[in-house]
């Protein structure tokens, strides 16, 4: 049976598979582009670095079946090249004290960035350099 007006059965799939991918994507967007940043970076110039903010953010995102709750940590770095830059390093959690133990450590640890040889405010902490 067809019904007109509704969204029936099978139909629904694509539009619930489509909704749920677009979701993923854009909650996980930062970490993403951060990722690929890290792959791109990795032929940049290595600069130290010093971790010298760590900070813990609660995330809400609203999504059909309600509200994720999960917590942002964030390592800010500081360099000179030759002027003082800074960026950031981001890592997302589901619960709070994870995140906060995670970041702690960091907490002005000398750490090697790569920096775009074409613009020096531009710069990358990859995964691999926290191990």
């Amino acid at each position: 049976m067809i019904m007109r007006g509704t969204i029936n059965g099978w139909y629904a799939l694509p539009i619930v598979l489509a909704g749920g991918v677009v979701g993923v994507l854009s909650l996980y967007w930062r970490f993403i582009t951060q990722r690929l940043r890290g792959i791109h970076a990795s032929n940049w110039p290595p600069v130290s670095a010093i971790i010298d903010v760590v900070s813990v953010a609660k995330q809400e995102d609203q999504t059909g079946k309600g509200t994720i709750v999960t917590y942002l940590a964030t390592l800010t770095y500081f360099y000179r090249n030759p002027e003082l830059q800074t960026g950031d390093y981001c890592r997302l959690f589901d619960e709070e004290a994870d995140a906060q133990a995670w970041a702690a450590p960091y907490k002005g640890r000398p750490v090697i960035v790569h920096v775009d040889p074409r613009d020096p405010s531009r710069s990358v902490l990859r995964k691999e350099e926290l191990q």
